[in-house]
């Protein structure tokens, strides 16, 4: 038992001696700043993104994110609504990064997503918040939204490490990750945790801004995740160091196509791969102009899945009441 927060840290790598985040490999050698620079200079007609839309954000123009080079941040603490392996006793160290490049028409943070809540700061403020998360005794780092913002994060976390950052690293995102991308990530990020959201490519149009390559981007993005960081599984001390963590949100309607990514997910990855199926769907945002969407699920409807879940042998599941 841990008793108290400064102490979780060195608790968790005693559970653990071997374990080490990957960036430090990378932040030793140097690699880690080349890669951050390789991923800034990407911003100058910038491609981080499925959208691709080519805007020079480093001369300050924003992308279809809202997003310049302006590394923009709405909130940093601990987190106790993640997963119970990410949160642990003291919590998930999240950062919320400001807007986002799929633009859920149902978004439960639409504030910050798409409402531009957030505050501008620094990369040496980023660093202070991902060291102050550890003094926190925070189990992990948590980037929500991050992809717009990947620049920043590993120059960022370059730094943090060279004073003595050591906690796994999450990449907290839509799911919706180019390749190119996910492998300038390799070896820098510890656990992925993407949402797999839509099984039918007119669904993501219809409610995520005509986002037409979400199912096929996603499914290679899992494949890649899973190829770097493979089967998510809980230490001794049921915190999660390592590995993929599947979200699936279950919508009314059979909007996201439940069956059929689960289905993907069993025919593709190992039947142990880690799968949230989540039910706490609430008409959000823009749902409301929706009506197949204006609504929270039934309970027939999680359980159908779930029960699906486990015909297709699926053996590592997070179901929820």
């Amino acid at each position: 038992m841990v008793n108290s927060k400064t102490d979780s840290t060195d608790a968790l790598l005693k559970n653990n001696p071997k374990f080490e985040p990957g960036y430090l490999k990378l932040h030793r050698t140097g690699e880690l700043n080349k890669r951050a620079k390789k991923l800034w200079d990407m911003m100058q007609e910038c491609n981080l993104c499925p959208r691709d839309c080519g805007v020079d954000r480093i001369s300050g123009d924003v992308g279809f994110c809202e997003a310049s080079a302006q590394l923009e941040i709405a909130a940093f603490h601990p987190h106790f609504g993640e997963e119970r392996s990410l949160t642990g006793t003291n919590g998930s160290g999240t950062i919320f990064f400001t807007n986002c490049g799929l633009r859920c028409v149902f978004c439960i943070n639409w504030e910050i997503s798409q409402g531009g809540d957030g505050t501008v700061r620094s990369l040496d403020y980023l660093t202070h918040m991902m060291l102050r998360l550890q003094k926190l005794g925070c189990h992990n780092i948590n980037v929500v939204t991050p992809t717009h913002y990947a620049p920043h994060i590993l120059f960022a976390l370059d730094k943090a490490a060279r004073r003595g950052l050591n906690l796994p690293l999450v990449y907290n995102t839509c799911g919706w990750e180019k390749l190119e991308i996910l492998k300038i990530l390799d070896g820098i990020v510890d656990i992925y945790l993407p949402d797999f959201k839509y099984a039918d490519r007119e669904m993501a149009v219809k409610y995520s801004q005509d986002a037409d390559t979400y199912p096929a981007i996603t499914k290679e993005a899992l494949l890649e995740m899973h190829r770097q960081v493979g089967v998510a599984k809980p230490g001794r001390n049921g915190l999660m160091q390592r590995g993929l963590m599947i979200r699936h949100l279950v919508m009314p309607n059979n909007v996201s196509g439940s069956k059929e990514v689960l289905k993907w997910i069993s025919g593709h990855l190992p039947k142990d791969t880690y799968v949230n199926i989540m039910s706490q769907y609430r008409p959000m945002y823009r749902a409301f102009e929706f009506p197949e969407i204006n609504r929270t699920i039934s309970r027939k409807e999680y359980n159908d899945v779930v029960n699906y879940a486990k015909e297709l042998g699926l053996t590592n599941l997070d179901i929820q009441g």
